[in-house]
Order: structure tokens, then C-alpha cells, then sequence
């Protein structure tokens, strides 16, 4: 302000601005990768390694049902591919489910996202590694390099040797990814075509050997029975085997090379389910009927002769596939230990790839230090990210037994896959301008659906792995679980301990604060809450002033005015301050005006620049610690992708706070404008009813207003008893404040509700709780009669539901 006054504070921030250096020049991969390169990425991921680690730990679950098990494991699955192909499409980039969920959900899920995505592709490489240490130890057995029962130095046995091998992958990856020679798409694609060509050839001689064994199908139905766990061992063995579709995540990361994303990935998404599926449950089949329970393997797998061959494949564990083989494919050992070495090799690869990408993406973001975000100077590679991942890796792999490690990844893809789930009901509503090439029929109904069956299948898991304290046999889900349970707990304390104050620290980046007026700092203490008013329009900052003002008396609050300079995509933001002159006006007329009507409650202001008014806004919100926004509404009329308007409807749908929006109806004159001698206040019960209530209860207080609330009865079956109990709910928040009551019949509850706002000032109306993806704001009714009324109009919005109350409580840990 020109004229400060002495207990006022300018502040000018200098080198906040500075950000943005980038000029016009927009860095992207090449868009070569085609629908058969990116499906078959997608297979291999989705085969990998697991097939042949996993097909007899799953086995000795389910038994002859593991078939049964597979199956269901690709129809639980789809509900999550729908899920996948959309987004994926919409947001053809690097980033996948962490992307999606931090820019959908509220904190913490987008760190949790981040969190859980790289343990999850960082405990998958374990598993891959542990299994190459099996499979190399095997193949040296096989070559006669190594004895049978061996003990090298006297100590080092096949188990010790097992995971001296997979820290030595582990280590030898993490430096081949270190200095930058990755795998390339085209080169996955024909390891992929090898891996699918040998278990095509497993699938062709094990049916074979099944269909020439007398009476085969007792090995299936009468062994004892097809589910000799029931349904603990089917849906057990469905979680411990799903790890498999992690492969969602590979192919949507490499959407910004793929040729046509919004067409080829959802596309391949589907076709990868369509091929992975099948072969799943063909090697399952000619797995359990090929084998046969000979005395030397029956004594190897601690087995009876003569014992189900499904629970040999399950002793055997991962060397299950291995031993099958070599039975009924000619050189099956050899050529099925070459197989699986380079499957899990390129498994290997990619997953420290992945997960050291998904680090490195937080530490950008400064979700995880910055110290996950440096780029080696010579190899240009997240060197520290990649380092920091692989010792994770190595010590998932060194401390947990393969089971553990695998029900580990499990979970934490099944709770990323349930967050993902959710974020594209979310996207609907927040998101509805998406280029959407591929939408999910029937929502929001297969992605709930989804939910569930994903979280069925953990408690199930956990109990068929066993869940006894301690480190046994019986412990594997017990493990599992405590192990999903420390890291998330660790997540906890680094996320509000460290990465949601460098969170706060990047918002002002992205839409820096050019200019501050503070209030006195004596006065800010002694407020309870904090109220942002963003403004823009000179000729509706008084009125929306007087409301903040009746506001923050009634709740001894402290107001915060904001206005937003913008700036185009294209502009530093560095450039916006040459443009502040205009918002700095406004802001000057907001606290003047407060200054000289009410002078006791503390009024501070602040001009953003961003690219994005809403954004800018949201920004201020999540920064300040903000309780209440009110904003001011001009009733333009309706545009097919916005209800009230771009940046009304970003706000209200995205902040998690209580919301205000008011329009300043076209009857009221400058003489009228915050004269409030009648209000009415429409009910229909529930929260947002109540909370209309109490804003009308703060109004009314402050200018001597009277109050009028009343039910609308559009139909003969809604009883007086029910009507005559809502409004008196909705009257009891008005506590001392005079109000009259009165049930009203219309067949149309807009069109009475605007009728009867004719005879008052003000009208507030809470938001209607209308169907989950109805395209609506406040709700139809709100809004309709925003649109329509003559007088002054307020839309009130209470914050609800789990995910208010954890921000809240974050809120909260922070002071």
C-alpha cells in the first residue's frame, strides 16, 4: 500500500519469482515404440520372473485350483486394467500410478503413492534377484561345477549362496543402470518373445506327458479334492501370484514413447492381460499333470512318495518349474534354467530401473531428499537414486525369505492399485476436460469393484502364508505384514517430518508470493481459524468483505485476501511481477475497506503469480492452513465442461476446507449491497444444511437480521413429521438467533426455492449430496438457484469424509 499504516507489514520477496528459466523449447522422448513393442513390454513384465518363482510356492496354496486361481486372478485384474487404460491414455508420460494419485488425491496419498510404488518395484527386484540366485546355483549344480549339498569354505551353502549371488546382481544392475546402459524397448521385446517361445514349449510337452498318464485328471480332482485348501488356498494363491500385473505400472511408464498413446495403451494394456492370462494357466496346468512325484524328488522336496504332485511343486518352490521340466521337455533343465536366468536378469534390469525412477521422481518432487533428485555430472543418471534403491533391494533380499518378499510386494501393489482405482472416480469429477481416448464403461462401478477384490485378497494372503509370530515356516504372511507395517510407519514420520514442509516450500515456487501485507503478528496469534478471500473483481470486494467480516467475528478468525496475476504457460514466472499493479489495487481496496468498517479483526494480503488462477489458489490454501474460502461467483452461463465457472469448480471440487460461494444477485443495487435485513435459508437436512445454519447464524448476528428457513415438499409421499423434524434440526444451529419456519409445496424445488428468495436479501443454501459422478459443483439445486435468484446468493460447502479429517490432522501435526 502507498499509505501503510505503522502496525501494517509490506513485504516484498525478491528471489521467489525466479523459479521458471525455461524458455520455448519443450524437451520429449521419441514416439517409436509400436502397439506390438508396448505390448509385449507389458507381457514381460507381467510373466517376468514370476512365473517361474512363484507357480510352485502358489501351487502348494491353492493345489490343482492354482488353474482356478489364475483365472480369477485375470478377472480381478481387469477391474483394475479399465482403471489403468484410461489414465494411462489420458496421461500418455512418464510418473503411472504416483503421478495419477498425487494429482487426484489429497495428501499424504500422492507421498504414500510415491512411497509405496518404489518399496513395491523395489522388493520385486528382490524377489527376481533371490530367485537368479537359485536359478544360477542350480545351473552350476546341473553343470557339475558345484556338488550336490556343497559347502564352499566350509560354510557357504546353497542358501548363503543363493543371496550371494543376488546382492552381486543386484549390485552389478544398479551399476549398469549407473552408467546408463539401459535396456531399450526393442531389445525387451524379442527377450520377451524368447521367454513366451520356451514356455510355449513347456505348456506343449507338459499337456502332452499330462494326456498320455493313465487316468490324469485324479491328479486334478482326486488329490485329495481340486481345492485341498478350500478357499483360503484359491484366493491366498490368487494375492501371493499377483505381483504379476505390476506390469500395468511398466507400460503406462513408457507412454511417452509409444506411437498413438491414446490408442495403443489402452489397447495394449488389454492385450497383454489377454496373452499373460492364458499362459499362466496352461503352465499351471501342465505343471501340476506333467510332473511326476518320483522317490528322488519326493525325498528333495521332504515329501512322501507317492504324495499329490502339486504339493511337490510346492516343496520344490521356485525351483518347481525347473525340476517339472525336466521330466517331460527334452533338455528341460538346461533350457528352462536359461529361460528363467534371462527372465530374471531382464526383470532385474527393469525393476531397478523402475524403482530407482520412482525415487528419483519423489526426490524431485521433495517428497524424499533432494539428494534422490542429483544427476551424476558425467553419467547424467540419478546415481544416489539409484544406489540408495539397490541397498534397499539387496536388504529386502538378504533378510526376508523369498515368500516374504513376494507377499510384500504384493501388498503394497494391491494398495497401490486401490489408490489408483479411486483416483479415476476422482478424475471424473476434478478432471472432467481430460482427453479421455478410452473411458471405463459403467462407472464408477468397476474400479469399486476393483477395491474390494483387491482387498480381499490380503487377509487371505496373509492367513495362507501363516501368520505365526516369529520367523518360521509358518511366519511368511506375519513377516509380510510386519514388514508392510514398518515401512508405512516409516512413510509416516518422513512424510510429516520432512517432505510435507519441502512440499510447502515447492508450492510457493510454483506460484510465488510477490507481495505481503501483514497484520500485526500479536493479533494472527490470538485467532482460532484463518478465512481466504480471493478476489478479482473490484465491484464485488466490498461484499464479499462484509461477509468475511460477519465471518471471522462470529469465529474469531483472522482473514488472508489473495488475488492472482497470471502469467502464460510459456512466461517464467519470473516475468509476472511487470503485471502485479492491478491486483495490487484490489488488495488495497479489500483491507481499506476492512480497515474502516472493522478495524479489530486482523486483515492480511498477499498477490500470487502462477499460470493457473485456480491452482494459485489451491496453492494458498494447502500452504496457509486455511479453514474457510470464500469466493464470489459472476453466474455466467453454463459451459459444457464447467458448472460455475474453470476456477470455481477446480476450487470447490479440489480444497479440502469448508467453502463459500457468493454471487452478488443482479436486483441488489450499490446502495443495497450489504443491507441484510432477512435471510433465508433452505433445508434438506444432512451436513451441508447445517453448515448453511451456522453462516446464516454469523450473518444474522452481525446485522440484526432475521431468518427464515424452509423445507420445499415436491412430492405427496415426503410426510410432515420427517419435514417439520429436518427444519428443526437445521433451526437448532441457529441457537439464539430469531427464525421462522414454514414446509412448502412446489413440484419443482429450484423453482420455489428462487420464488421465495424474492422477499429476502441473502439466501444460503448448503450443497446437495447428489450420485458419485453426477457433474455437479454445490448440486443441481444449489446451483440452480445461484444461477436463477434475484438477490444475493451464498453456496455452502462443509468439508467431509476420511480424507478432510487426515489432512486436518496433518494440519494439525504441523503446528
Amino acid at each position: 500500500m502507498d499509505d501503510e499504516s505503522p502496525d501494517r507489514v509490506t513485504q516484498e520477496t525478491e528471489g521467489d519469482a525466479t523459479q521458471e528459466e525455461s524458455g520455448d523449447v519443450e524437451t520429449e522422448l521419441s514416439r517409436d515404440m509400436s502397439l506390438f513393442d508396448i505390448t509385449f513390454i507389458g507381457v514381460g513384465a507381467m510373466i517376468g520372473a514370476g512365473v517361474f518363482a512363484l507357480t510352485g510356492f502358489a501351487a502348494g496354496l491353492a493345489g490343482p485350483a492354482l488353474i482356478l486361481a489364475f483365472a480369477l486372478n485375470g478377472f480381478v485384474a481387469l477391474f483394475t486394467a479399465v482403471s489403468y487404460a484410461e489414465l494411462g491414455a489420458a496421461f500418455p508420460e512418464a510418473g503411472g500410478g504416483y503421478l495419477w494419485v498425487k494429482e487426484a488425491l489429497v495428501d499424504p496419498n500422492g507421498f504414500y503413492a510415491g512411497w509405496m510404488s518404489w518399496f513395491a518395484h523395489a522388493v520385486a527386484c528382490s524377489l527376481y534377484a533371490v530367485t537368479f540366485g537359485v536359478f544360477f546355483t542350480e545351473f552350476l549344480v546341473y553343470g557339475g561345477v558345484l556338488a550336490e549339498g556343497f559347502q564352499l569354505l566350509g560354510f557357504v551353502g546353497r542358501g548363503l549362496l543363493d543371496k550371494i549371488l543376488a546382492v552381486l546382481m543386484i549390485s552389478l544392475f544398479a551399476y549398469i543402470n549407473y552408467r546408463g546402459a539401459e535396456e531399450t524397448g526393442k531389445a525387451g521385446v524379442i527377450v520377451t518373445f524368447i521367454k513366451v517361445a520356451i514356455l510355449g514349449v513347456f505348456v506343449a510337452f507338459g499337456i502332452l506327458a499330462t494326456i498320455q498318464t493313465p487316468n490324469w485328471p485324479a491328479k486334478f480332482l482326486d488329490s485329495p479334492r481340486f481345492a485341498p485348501s478350500g478357499i483360503v488356498g484359491i484366493i491366498g494363491a490368487m494375492g501371493f501370484t499377483y505381483i504379476a500385473f505390476e506390469g500395468y505400472e511398466i507400460i503406462v511408464q513408457s507412454g511417452e514413447e509409444v506411437v498413438d498413446p491414446g490408442e495403443n495403451v489402452p489397447k495394449a494394456v488389454f492385450y497383454s492381460l489377454a496373452i499373460v492370462v492364458p499362459i499362466y494357466v496352461l503352465v499351471a496346468f501342465a505343471a501340476i499333470g506333467g510332473i511326476e512325484t518320483i522317490p528322488e524328488l519326493a525325498e528333495r522336496a521332504g515329501i512322501p512318495a507317492g504324495a499329490p504332485t502339486w504339493q511337490l511343486l510346492g516343496n520344490l518352490g521356485e525351483l518347481s518349474i525347473i525340476e517339472a521340466a525336466g521330466q517331460f521337455v527334452p533338455y528341460g533343465v538346461p533350457l528352462l534354467l536359461v529361460a528363467g536366468l534371462t527372465a530374471t536378469m531382464s526383470a532385474l534390469n527393469a525393476t531397478v530401473y523402475s524403482s530407482s525412477r520412482v525415487s528419483f521422481a519423489m526426490g524431485r518432487d521433495r517428497a524424499l531428499p533432494e539428494l534422490f533428485s542429483e544427476v551424476h555430472s558425467e553419467k547424467r543418471t540419478p546415481h544416489w537414486a539409484i544406489f540408495l534403491s539397490a541397498l534397499l533391494i539387496a536388504l529386502m533380499a538378504v533378510v526376508l525369505p523369498i515368500e516374504s518378499v513376494a507377499a510384500s510386494a504384493d501388498i503394497m501393489f494391491i494398495l497401490l492399485f486401490v489408490q489408483v482405482n479411486w483416483t479415476v472416480i476422482k478424475m471424473r469429477k476434478t478432471h472432467p476436460d481430460l482427453p479421455r481416448t478410452y473411458e471405463v464403461p459403467y462407472m464408477p462401478w468397476p474400479p469399486l469393484i476393483g477395491i474390494v477384490l483387491q482387498f480381499m485378497l490380503t487377509p487371505f494372503l496373509l492367513s495362507a502364508l501363516g501368520m505365526e509370530i516369529g520367523v518360521g515356516p509358518d511366519s511368511h504372511g506375519f513377516i509380510a505384514l510386519v514388514t508392510t507395517a514398518i515401512w508405512m510407519g516409516l512413510g509416516l514420520l518422513l512424510y510429516s517430518g520432512y517432505s510435507q514442509r519441502k512440499e510447502e516450500e515447492k508450492i510457493e515456487e510454483e506460484t510465488p508470493t510477490v507481495t505481503t501485507e501483514q497484520a500485526p503478528a500479536e493479533e494472527r496469534r490470538k485467532r482460532d481459524q484463518r478465512i481466504l478471500v480471493p478476489v478479482a473483481n473490484p465491484a464485488t470486494v466490498e461484499q464479499l468483505m462484509r461477509t468475511a467480516l460477519d465471518l471471522a467475528e462470529e469465529r474469531d478468525a483472522e482473514i488472508e485476501v489473495v488475488s492472482v496475476a497470471t502469467v502464460p504457460q510459456q512466461t517464467p514466472l519470473s516475468e509476472g511481477r511487470q503485471f502485479v499493479d492491478e491486483e495490487r489495487t484490489v488488495i488495497d481496496q479489500a483491507i481499506d475497506f476492512a480497515d474502516e468498517e472493522r478495524p479489530g479483526v486482523p486483515v492480511s494480503g498477499k498477490i500470487r503469480i502462477g499460470h493457473d488462477v485456480s491452482q494459485a489458489i489451491l496453492n494458498t490454501i494447502e500452504q496457509d492452513d486455511i479453514d474457510l474460502v470464500l469466493m464470489g461467483w459472476r453466474s455466467r452461463p453454463r459451459r459444457r465442461d464447467f458448472i460455475l465457472g474453470s476456477n470455481v469448480d477446480e476450487v470447490v471440487t479440489k480444497a479440502r476446507c469448508e467453502l463459500l460461494v457468493e454471487r452478488v444477485g443482479p436486483a441488489a443495487d450499490s446502495e443495497s449491497i450489504g443491507s441484510v435485513d432477512s435471510i433465508l435459508v433452505p433445508t434438506a437436512g444432512g451436513p451441508h444444511a447445517e453448515f448453511a445454519a451456522e453462516i446464516a447464524r454469523a450473518v444474522a448476528r452481525r446485522n440484526d437480521a432475521h431468518i427464515k428457513v424452509i423445507y420445499v415438499r415436491s412430492t405427496e409421499s415426503d410426510r410432515d413429521d420427517d419435514a417439520q423434524s429436518i427444519l428443526d434440526s437445521t433451526v437448532a444451529e441457529l441457537e439464539s438467533i430469531e427464525a421462522t419456519t414454514e414446509i412448502i409445496d412446489g413440484t419443482d424445488i429450484a423453482d420455489a426455492i428462487v420464488e421465495e428468495s424474492t422477499d429476502h436479501d441473502l439466501t444460503i443454501i448448503g450443497a446437495s449430496r447428489e450420485g458419485l459422478l453426477q457433474q455437479v459443483v454445490f448440486g443441481a439445486i444449489p446451483e440452480e438457484v445461484g444461477r436463477r435468484a434475484r438477490s444475493t446468493v451464498i453456496m455452502a460447502k462443509r468439508d467431509l469424509g476420511i480424507a478432510s479429517r487426515v489432512t486436518r490432522w496433518f494440519k494439525s501435526r504441523r503446528s
